[in-house]
């Protein structure tokens, strides 16, 4: 079976991360999606705390029916986030399963500042999305990112057209994102 590794901050899962799931699961030979919350920023972006991002994760692909699932491999690894390093450890534990690596265009213009690019490559088929701003294959996501979702919920304004219902509730009822 092959597995496609999801991973980002996930502060806050929003719906272009949804979407991406639905696409992938859609139209790629996948068994299955691993949405994987960083346990720390690479590049020292502050984040909200770890199990509240695994949680939003949890209620947002909830309508997926387990094909979506939550990875705490991050958190267990206690690494920087290196993405070569999670699929080394991967590769490793699960000699059976071949890995895919879900890229948004706009990282994926990023990929030589990566640790290993080479290696990742090896290690995980790269499936390449589109984002707003960036030429890519697949779907055109909608202009949405968590930057923006937590400006507008740090001023208060409506935000139910920008993440699922139960991510929304799960950060008023956490107060996350409100005084930052």
């Amino acid at each position: 079976m092959e597995i496609a590794l999801f991973g980002g901050s996930f502060n806050p899962v929003h719906l272009g991360h949804v979407l991406v799931c639905a696409q992938v699961l859609s139209t790629e030979p996948v068994g299955e999606i691993w949405m994987m919350p960083a346990f720390i920023h690479p590049f020292g972006k502050q984040l909200a705390p770890f199990a509240d991002r695994v949680e939003m994760c949890r209620l947002a692909t909830e309508p997926f029916s387990g094909r979506v699932r939550v990875s705490e491999v991050e958190r267990e690894l206690k690494g920087e986030g290196r993405t070569v390093d999670t699929l080394e450890h991967l590769a490793r534990t699960m000699p059976t399963h071949r890995l895919a690596l879900i890229l948004g265009a706009d990282v994926l213009a990023e990929r030589t500042q990566w640790k290993a690019w080479e290696r990742i490559e090896q290690l995980a088929r790269v499936i390449p999305v589109g984002r707003a701003g960036y030429a890519g294959p697949g779907l055109a996501l909608p202009e949405v990112s968590s930057t923006l979702l937590r400006e507008r919920l740090q001023r208060g304004e409506d935000c139910a057209s920008l993440a699922p219902r139960s991510v929304l509730a799960y950060a008023a009822a956490r107060e996350l994102y409100q005084h930052q």
